[in-house]
């Protein structure tokens, strides 16, 4: 009985589980249990990781691949730096710990070769033959006669006697031969050479070098792992017997399944992704078991997924970041524990180096440049360039030389010298590149193909006009719309519509055709339809990602699948618009000179962008606060004319915490703001960039519709003109767009005046000089790389040119606008009396400029003051009556509107206002208006709108260059009332369209500059 009842005691007195060496324990976390290897193995990952990014960083900046500074990385964690520091090792990357670090790392490499088979494009090869294949073999013989040259002194100063020399001199031939596919493929595209005949036949020999060199490793191996001659032999015909297996019955039964699963119509299925694996890790299995290295296996496996329907890239895309942010860094970090540049600590070792260096240059370099001069026919440039290319050794190499390594072929010191050659030959081939084939001698193929007789870059335009484009008054035919997320396709869809001139021909009112019985115009809107071409140009970011390589590879195929511009040439297709879609794919830093060179390239007129669109609150709280009676933290209701829910491009993005609509306090959704905010200020810097560049007229399209718009096709465009080039664009602009019988348009030109008429001081010669200086150049902005739009100092003589041309472009359009209506009325049928009978000119003198441009352009928005009763502020809005007046030293004329509405008797003869006017001298005119349902008469459409108008298009000036006035301070005033938006937007937009923002007038806003002469070389 005793001993049942200490068996009892002793079940409770027994721990529940070991110990588990926790840190709280007083354990030491990296010390290494090979029971429990995961803790010392997340900070071996976190180590490697974050020492690869930070190099990386630095790195980027020079245009150097990812993989030098994964390689650097490892370099550093191994023994040739902090290996160094007594401890790290031991601790970090203790050599117990290792082979979890490869298995892992194994598995990363095959996915790593999977990928790269999925990347290679045999129809590349098939359609480049011809150029590409004597390129390829001689990259392939001459450098492997060089590195088997060199073999000898190598084996017999630094290798065992114990390895054989055929093997050693085996993979040295490899290792100087093989071309780095993946890495070439990041430079062709960075440097955007895909398209050129240099890039074609690079990628095509680059693909042939590549899977001849895996066959050679994968023959080394196999000579290497096997006992006689008799087990090569065998090993060779086992391997080339499952490569057929795999490249016919396995490639078609992928075919099969991947049409059975619906995954080359809607992507990858799960499935198929379970089989793809499957296929690839079985394959893996078997290269290694018959004595050839598992991922020649892997390999096998990516070449034969299919390419249709883009699926091969979407596969790409489901597996790569893993593969690049985990796998390969810890792949690379192995090879440099595994690599120690202390050992080359002499004369001999370093002589020997450099010869590798060298020779493994010359080798590539002088085999491809003699087979493309001699053989392909490129000049020396060109052949220089590819051999320049074909020397790129990357990672490839140094998985060959892993595989040397762990065969135990090679010897840590030889291992440590090849390594720096392959460093050495991969960071030189970009800055080669860009020296031996500037943009200006580069040749783009044909569209037919690889005939390579079109003319070079710089030779296009066959010393043509580089200075900036700009037609005055003349017709603009091409436009390049930039089209970068499908966000923006609805706004690039209702700017082009605009700019459509076939829609006149196809749907003339009956009234039209009433008014003008000829068909001079209909035969000249037909000519004009015929001649616009719109550049529909997909922007598309190239990322660190291997599918955003694989997709510039592909872009004739991603030109016809692509869904935003299958969507943009139905558009245009439905409404007669010949659109011509083109794709580039570059780097973010590059989005803006890659859109204005295109623009350059194809002569366009203008470009079209687009601004990231608003996140839409279904259920917003929309607070106001005004100036008077209210405290700054009471809520008020919604202010008439005020669109509530307010649809603003920047409301979320840009308004300050405090006392913007919808904000609760200081800290309200501060994480949200602070996100989107971010995104946004990065879209407004490349939307500068743009401006900045720019050698043509730019139009930025901002959309500020809503879910309650009109349905009523006809538009309406509100132009506030207050002079300068912008400006002057602007009213060309809308001039144009009032072609098309459904538009109409508003033109005001807004004058400054002091607040009494009769007592206008004399102007202050030195706030003049500041006003002129603050707007003579734009504020730089805080982000670092993205300048502001620079303009040049200008002179008395440059703004008296500037305001002698803004009176004559005035002039030819607004006080022509009755003569010109005469004329229609007594039966004309030109074309100019149809247009400007649908615009409406008028001018208004004010001390409060921008308040006056949001009240007038809120009258045709349906957002007028519909309170009765006179009311009076700052700027003479007195009551109902319509009064022109002039100041007592100009003696004058004076017209008076005694509050009556239109067609009733006594009302004025507006083109009488009209000729007055234009009659009178230059001097302080005031234009007071009520804003007030009894001073028009209005029909009411969709949202309040007036149906007469339709939606109203506010277009204006960016105004960032020769604006005499200075808008500051009234901005902030209207931001006081409405909202503030941040510095970046009113840097991109300027200081009107920022102010049309803040009010939230109108159903976009179109903002123009004129033709800069940018720097876009």
């Amino acid at each position: 009985m005793p001993e049942f009842s200490k068996q009892v005691i002793s079940l409770f007195q027994k721990r529940a589980a070991a110990e588990q060496g926790g840190l709280l324990s007083g354990k030491d976390p990296t010390e290494f249990n090979e029971h429990d290897p995961i803790r010392l193995w997340i900070i071996q990952v976190g180590i490697i990781i974050c020492t690869a990014n930070l190099l990386a960083l630095g790195l980027r900046k020079m245009r150097q691949p990812k993989v030098i500074a994964e390689v650097l990385g490892g370099i550093i964690l191994g023994p040739t730096a902090f290996g160094r520091i007594p401890g790290f090792t031991k601790h970090i990357f203790p050599q117990e710990s290792r082979p979890y670090l490869s298995l892992v790392a194994t598995i990363g490499l095959c996915l790593f070769l999977f990928l790269v088979g999925l990347e290679i494009d045999a129809g590349v090869i098939r359609r480049n033959a011809r150029l590409s294949a004597t390129v390829a073999l001689a990259g392939m013989v001459v450098p492997f006669g060089l590195g088997a040259g060199l073999a000898v002194p190598i084996y017999e100063r630094f290798i065992d006697p114990s390895v054989k020399f055929t093997h050693f001199m085996l993979f040295t031939g490899v290792a100087y031969s093989i071309t780095a596919f993946p890495v070439l493929c990041r430079i062709l595209t960075e440097l955007k050479l895909l398209d050129t005949t240099v890039g074609i036949v690079v990628l095509s020999a680059g693909v042939g070098n590549d899977i001849i060199g895996w066959v050679l490793l994968a023959l080394s191996v196999a000579l290497v792992n096997a006992g006689s001659g008799l087990t090569a032999l065998y090993i060779l015909l086992v391997s080339v017997g499952w490569t057929l297996f795999i490249l016919f019955p396995v490639r078609y039964g992928m075919k099969w399944l991947a049409r059975k699963t619906g995954s080359i119509e809607s992507g990858p299925s799960v499935f198929f992704m379970t089989v793809t694996i499957v296929i690839l890790f079985g394959s893996a299995f078997f290269t290694d078991i018959i004595g050839v290295h598992a991922i020649f296996g892997a390999f096998l496996a990516g070449l034969v997924v299919p390419r249709e329907g883009g699926l091969a890239i979407a596969m790409t895309e489901k597996l790569e970041d893993m593969v690049s942010i985990i796998f390969l860094p810890l792949y690379f970090t192995l090879s440099g524990l595994s690599t120690d540049l202390g050992l080359l600590n002499d004369g001999l070792t370093w002589g020997f180096t450099i010869a590798i260096i060298i020779t493994a240059f010359v080798g590539k370099f002088g085999g491809c440049i003699i087979a493309a001069r001699y053989f392909a026919g490129f000049n020396w440039r060109e052949a220089s360039t590819i051999g320049s290319l074909m020397s790129c050794k990357g990672l490839v190499e140094l998985i060959v030389l892993n595989v040397g390594l762990t065969a135990g072929i090679l010897s840590q010191r030889v291992f440590s010298m090849f390594v720096l050659e392959a460093l050495v030959l991969t960071f030189a081939t970009t800055p080669l590149v860009t020296w031996l084939y500037p943009p200006q001698f580069r040749v783009r193929i044909a569209a037919t193909g690889a005939n390579f007789n079109n003319v070079a870059d710089g030779e296009a335009s066959n010393g043509k006009r580089q200075e900036p484009r700009s037609r005055d008054g003349d017709y603009k035919t091409r436009f390049t719309v930039v089209l970068d997320k499908f966000e923006h396709l609805s706004g690039m869809m209702a700017l082009t519509q605009l700019i459509n001139p076939s829609v006149l021909v196809s749907a003339w009112s009956e009234s039209e055709k009433a008014r003008q019985p000829s068909t001079n115009s209909v035969k000249s809107f037909a000519q004009k339809a015929s001649q616009v071409v719109v550049e529909a140009l997909r922007v598309i970011e190239l990322s660190d990602r291997v599918s955003a390589v694989m997709k510039s590879s592909a872009a004739e195929s991603l030109l016809r699948s692509d869904p935003l511009l299958s969507a943009f040439r139905m558009f245009g297709t439905l409404n007669d618009i010949k659109i011509v879609p083109s794709l580039t794919i570059v780097k973010h830093d590059e989005l803006a000179f890659s859109i204005v060179e295109h623009a350059r390239n194809n002569d366009s007129d203008m470009i079209m962008l687009p601004w990231l669109p608003p996140l839409h609150d279904p259920y917003p709280e929309v607070t106001h606060r005004q100036r008077g009676d209210q405290t700054p933290n009471t809520p008020a209701p919604p202010t008439p004319g005020i669109k509530s829910p307010t649809h603003n491009p920047f409301d979320l993005l840009f308004k300050s915490s405090t006392g913007a609509p919808g904000s609760h306090g200081p800290h309200h959704h501060h994480h949200q703001q602070h996100h989107e905010s971010s995104a946004s200020v990065i879209h407004s810097q490349f939307v500068r960039a743009v401006f900045s560049q720019a050698t043509t007229d730019v139009a930025l399209f901002v959309d500020q519709s809503q879910f309650g718009s009109s349905a009523n096709s006809a538009q309406h465009l509100f132009l506030p003109f207050f002079g300068g080039p912008d400006d002057r664009a602007a009213l060309e602009l809308v001039i144009q767009l009032c072609e098309n019988p459904r538009v109409s348009a508003t033109v005001v030109r807004l004058s400054k005046r002091d607040p009494d008429v009769d007592d206008v001081p004399e102007e202050d010669e030195e706030g003049k000089l500041k006003i002129e200086e603050i707007n003579r150049l734009t504020v730089a902005s805080a982000a670092q790389g993205y300048p502001d739009t620079f303009y040049g100092q200008h002179n008395t003589e440059t703004r008296l040119q500037s305001d002698t041309a803004d009176n004559i472009v005035w002039a030819k359009y607004a006080q022509s606008s009755k003569l010109k209506r005469r004329d229609s009325g007594a039966g004309s049928s030109s074309t100019s009396s149809s247009v400007r009978s649908r615009v409406e000119f008028r001018e208004i003198g004010t001390h409060v400029l921008l308040h006056t441009a949001v009240n007038e352009a809120k009258l045709y928005a349906g957002l007028g003051d519909d309170e009765e009763g006179d009311v009076e502020d700052g700027d003479g809005y007195v009551g109902g009556r319509l009064s022109l007046k002039r100041s007592k030293s100009s003696g004058g004329v004076a017209f008076k509107d005694t509050g009556k509405n239109e067609g009733q008797e006594g009302a004025p003869d507006q083109d009488g206002i009209a000729e007055a006017v234009a009659a009178t001298p230059r001097s302080p005119i005031t234009l007071t208006r009520k804003l007030s349902t009894r001073s028009r008469t209005r029909t009411s459409g969709v949202g309040g709108r007036p149906g007469t108008h339709g939606r109203l298009l506010v277009v204006t000036g960016r105004s960032r260059r020769l604006a005499v006035e200075d808008h500051s301070a009234e901005l902030r005033e209207l931001m006081e009332e409405y909202g503030a938006v941040g510095p970046e937007v009113k840097k991109a937009i300027g200081s009107v369209a920022s102010a049309f923002v803040v009010s939230g007038v109108g159903d976009g806003i179109v903002v123009l500059q004129a033709a800069t002469g940018g720097n876009v070389d």
